[in-house]
């Protein structure tokens, strides 16, 4: 019998069945006390930029980011997770902090971003690792997973599509821009570059748009602005078709390897609806399954709560502590 927990949010809190871990909300003290560093590496001749906290020699938990921001998305999170366990968060070439090498000098891909971070882990040693995937991080975990099934220790899955289900009406002009890359389907897309639209990712679907901060859209925006980055961009909604097409082997992955899964998804997203988080159900039978009332960025409206549950799950299915 499979063993998934059904769990919806009402008025911002979690109503779950009593089967449910009880552990409480992480303090105050326990947020601000771990160190979040701050760090560069090289891969490839590429400056990696990446955030580093808690015990390197405890578990380690890989945070990988999604469109179009970096790991400042995990900003809150990982102080949370770092009393417990490592916390990796690595920026993609051309995100965040990393370094943005041409598009002539560098390939911007699903499947090279996968390289890069596959090649990350290994420069710091780390053999194991639970993952948290969402949006774009995604595809560059699953891809991860495809090289290396057996050091994967579970899924943490927030908005992270790997099911045709997931890809509804936003991929439309996305899909056109697959079938024809054409200049003219390439440059209707660039309105999904726009800060109105940053915006619309980070504040559609919330149920208070006062607890996000401006700074999220507008930090993303100022490096999507960059001279270059849109393009890099473009290249990677084209990109996004060759995981479309690894759909069916990252599920037969699923069903032969069996990580335990933990998914968190915001149901009002629309660029990956709740559509795409039930599939999971039919190919993992250890699956913890919650529907957020939020948007795409689900961390910024329920940041204490997910990692509550994060941490729960990381305790009880994947990463026991001395």
């Amino acid at each position: 019998m499979a063993n998934i927990l059904v769990v919806s949010i009402v008025a911002g809190v979690f109503a779950a069945s009593p089967e449910a871990s009880a552990r409480p909300t992480p303090s105050a003290a326990a947020q601000v006390s771990q160190d979040v560093h701050h760090r560069t590496i090289s891969i490839d001749g590429v400056e990696i930029a990446y955030r580093e906290a808690g015990d390197p020699r405890k578990p380690t938990v890989l945070l990988l980011h999604g469109f179009p921001t970096s790991s400042q998305m995990f900003r809150n999170l990982i102080p949370q997770l770092a009393e417990d366990y490592h916390v990796l968060a690595p920026d993609y070439p051309g995100y965040g902090a990393s370094a943005m090498p041409s598009r002539d000098d560098f390939e911007y891909s699903f499947a090279h971003f996968a390289d890069i971070v596959d090649q990350f882990v290994s420069q710091k040693d780390v053999s194991s690792y639970a993952i948290y995937l969402m949006d774009y991080g995604a595809p560059v975990g699953y891809r991860l997973f495809a090289k290396h099934p057996e050091r994967v220790t579970g899924l943490i899955i927030q908005n992270g599509n790997a099911y045709d289900e997931g890809l509804r009406d936003f991929w439309t002009p996305i899909k056109a821009y697959w079938a024809d890359g054409s200049d003219e389907n390439r440059n209707a897309l660039r309105g999904l570059l726009k800060l109105e639209a940053t915006k619309w990712q980070y504040t559609h679907g919330v149920g208070d748009v006062a607890k996000i901060s401006p700074d999220t859209w507008h930090g993303d925006q100022y490096l999507l602005d960059r001279p270059g980055n849109q393009d890099i961009q473009l290249d990677m909604f084209a990109s996004y078709a060759t995981n479309v097409a690894e759909y069916p082997h990252w599920q037969k992955l699923f069903r032969e390897h069996q990580p335990p899964a933990l998914i968190l998804w915001g149901k009002n997203d629309q660029i990956f609806p709740a559509e795409g988080a039930h599939p999971y159900k039919r190919d993992l039978t250890n699956v913890e399954f919650h529907l957020l009332d939020t948007g795409h960025f689900a961390l910024e409206e329920y940041g204490d709560e997910m990692a509550s549950e994060i941490l729960d799950f990381l305790d009880r299915e994947v990463l026991p502590r001395d």
